[in-house]
């Protein structure tokens, strides 16, 4: 099957397309052309709610959608308001407002996603999309069972820690209003029988994903109801800035930069709860010769606990951070780095104040985690040759800078890349965690499920599961979902859970994203008009799966039909998702005044720090932060030949002394500190 090849066309950061020949793929922004690639390359229809009970589930229930602000849905969660005047700083703010000081409000916890199309709710005001029949769309659970698979495919070149520095950084981006993706939600849509609550007793949110008869996994649990919470939006919150009639907004928790924000919080007052106040350090705990985060004061709640006395449950700037072994570990690495900072810009400036060493950690840390996540993750799944031709990464002189803020930009995150194109990246998920000794033998394999909101297992096992992660293959990035994550979510101590893809499509709808048809034509492919249309993109044996669902192309959601789409050469994902995933990162980087290459801000780094800083790796990260003695340099692939075991102490490190700041000029520089601050 050949791929038609496209040229997408942004003008002040939205994506415009037209059509290229069939010999090179390109993506171009209105500073000009960026990137060419290569060529690469029996169910019946299922109803989600009124096949079981009758009624479409928006006639059932309309979700509150009388006008903005209607009581209760809130559940007293407030938008985020911007300052009417910014002042200058040298740091960012942990909101993430004033970043850009033209629009203050771009890209702060507790705002609205941006959008690259209008969205298409049922009601064209709110309720969850629907057929273009006006009927419900086919049932979530079933298009995940149907659709897509289960079969083990390990990737033959990436680790797990791929797949999981890809969950930091949505972590770090995202995370919707009024949830936790991790917790069980306060609000119930099920009874604990597996049954849908009575329609008095359904909360206005509650969009539940229905279990069909003769379901292949729960229908032996007499397992008929998965509960499914909407995402809060600005109508439900009664933002000010909302007009009657307009369609809802979803909200995100947390700011939209790559702040490292999931370490530092999104609000001050819960940074305060982070910090010891002295010596620039976060507040960690000493167990086992090693520094731990702190134990989160609602840990009952918050964690699935054990009756051992012994279990642990954190406290981080995310709620998200106990949800997984590998989740967890990571953000106790990011921590503690920071940490190790701070200790290295205290001893040699022993004349900073704890302010200035935190800030200054946390802007070295920071830029290490961008300069990673662009110069080593993000080209795995883009692309080199299409982040470079697209200004998402450059290849730069030692110690140049890159000056490409531009204020114009809105680097808020897009509905479609949180709820869609990004999450596409979880049939990466592996349910199976080796543990790992220094010579990587498997010691023992844990099952996901066992391990989720329980981090006592970090504890316990932390440099064997750190070793796994940089060994052991992510999954394939296909069609295939594991089936710890398809049927075992979060099940705590029952039999089954949730399921993953399912919840990925409801939020999809509940998102009322724009249709996977309507995305195709926006980022360059032909419109289609009949099923047939869509085998430029996806194998005859999925357009088939899709026809037997769906009624018409202009149903098929995007999360699943751009999951089905072949990839693009270089990338890991088809046209669709690359389109909007090239988009985002394209905003988050030249959207973000603080972003570490930008040298025209009063905080730069000088341009020997910014050399230094490029020597940061993954591989360096995992070595500073556990007692793993040899790694793989480039810690994203697997061992191979030309990326070999080696002993930590030969990869490249920051130098520090590069912030040594002669006390003759600290007065100086200290006024301008708290001038700036």
């Amino acid at each position: 099957m050949k791929v038609p090849f496209l040229l997408l066309v942004a003008t002040l950061g939205t994506v415009h397309c037209t059509t290229l020949g069939e010999s090179s793929y390109s993506i171009i922004h209105d500073r000009g052309v960026r990137s060419y690639f290569s060529t690469p390359f029996s169910h019946g229809k299922t109803r989600g709610y009124a096949g079981f009970y009758g009624q479409s589930f928006a006639q059932s229930n309309p979700f509150g959608v009388a006008g903005p602000g209607s009581a209760g849905i809130g559940g007293g969660k407030t938008c985020g308001v911007p300052p009417t005047n910014c002042v200058r700083s040298r740091y960012r703010t942990f909101n993430g407002v004033c970043n850009n000081l033209v629009n203050p409000g771009w890209g702060m916890a507790a705002g609205s996603y941006s959008r690259l199309l209008s969205p298409k709710y049922g009601d064209g005001v709110a309720s969850p999309t629907t057929s273009v029949t006006g009927e419900d769309l086919p049932n979530a659970r079933v298009i995940s069972v149907d659709v897509f698979g289960e079969r083990d495919v390990p990737d033959p070149k990436y680790t797990l820690l791929n797949m999981q520095w890809g969950q930091i950084m949505t972590h770090d981006m995202s995370l919707q209003f009024g949830g936790s993706q991790a917790q069980k939600h306060a609000t119930s849509c099920c009874t604990d029988q597996g049954r849908i609550m009575e329609q008095g007793n359904l909360h206005s949110t509650c969009y539940p994903i229905i279990v069909p008869p003769h379901d292949p996994v729960y229908n032996d649990f007499d397992s008929h109801c998965m509960s499914f919470v909407r995402t809060l939006t600005d109508r439900d919150v009664g933002c000010p800035h909302v007009q009657f009639g307009a369609p809802a907004e979803q909200l995100t928790e947390v700011t939209a930069f790559l702040d490292l924000s999931l370490v530092y919080a999104n609000s001050d007052q819960m940074n305060a709860q982070l910090r010891t106040f002295s010596g620039g350090r976060m507040i960690t705990e000493q167990r086992h010769g090693r520094e731990w985060p702190p134990h989160n004061p609602n840990a009952s709640t918050v964690c699935t606990m054990a009756t051992g006395i012994n279990d642990v449950c954190y406290l981080a700037g995310d709620v998200r951070v106990n949800q997984n072994p590998g989740l967890t570990s990571l953000q106790v690495m990011l921590l503690t780095e920071h940490n190790q900072i701070a200790d290295a810009l205290a001893s040699i400036n022993p004349h900073w104040d704890d302010e200035r060493v935190f800030q200054e950690a946390r802007r070295i840390n920071g830029a290490q985690f961008q300069h990673i996540s662009y110069y080593e993750w993000l080209p795995i799944f883009l692309g080199q040759k299409n982040m470079r031709n697209n200004g998402l990464i450059y290849e730069t002189t030692p110690g140049s800078y890159v000056n490409d803020y531009d204020s114009s930009i809105d680097p808020r995150v897009i509905n479609s890349f949180a709820t869609a194109a990004f999450r596409y990246f979880h049939t990466q998920i592996e349910g199976r965690l080796d543990l790992l000794s220094e010579h990587r033998a498997r010691t023992a394999s844990l099952r996901l499920s066992d391990w989720l909101n329980r981090p006592v297992i970090v504890e316990a096992e932390f440099d064997n599961l750190c070793r796994g992660m940089v060994t052991q293959p992510e999954e394939d990035t296909d069609d295939n979902i594991d089936t710890e994550i398809k049927h075992y979510l979060f099940r705590l101590d029952n039999p089954i859970g949730q399921d993953l893809k399912a919840i990925d499509i409801q939020r999809n709808r509940d998102h009322g994203l724009a249709s996977y048809n309507d995305f195709r034509e926006f980022c360059g492919l032909k419109r289609a008009t009949t099923f047939e249309d869509f085998l430029d993109l996806i194998s005859p044996r999925h357009v088939e799966k899709l026809r037997a669902h769906y009624t018409s192309p202009e149903d098929v959601d995007l999360t699943v039909g751009a999951a089905l789409e072949a990839h693009v050469a270089g990338a890991l994902a088809g046209p669709t998702f690359l389109c909007i995933l090239t988009e985002q990162f394209f905003r988050t980087r030249v959207g973000d005044r603080f972003f570490y290459e930008n040298g025209n801000i009063d905080s730069a780094f000088t341009r020997e720090q910014l050399q230094s800083i490029r020597t940061s790796t993954a591989a360096r990260l995992v070595c500073d932060n556990t007692n793993i003695h040899y790694i793989q340099p480039r810690a994203f692939e697997r061992i191979h030949l030309g990326n070999e075991l080696q002993p930590c102490a030969s990869l490249p490190r920051i130098d520090f002394n590069l912030w040594k700041e002669e006390v003759s000029s600290a007065y100086n520089s200290h006024d301008a500190f708290f001038f700036n601050k």
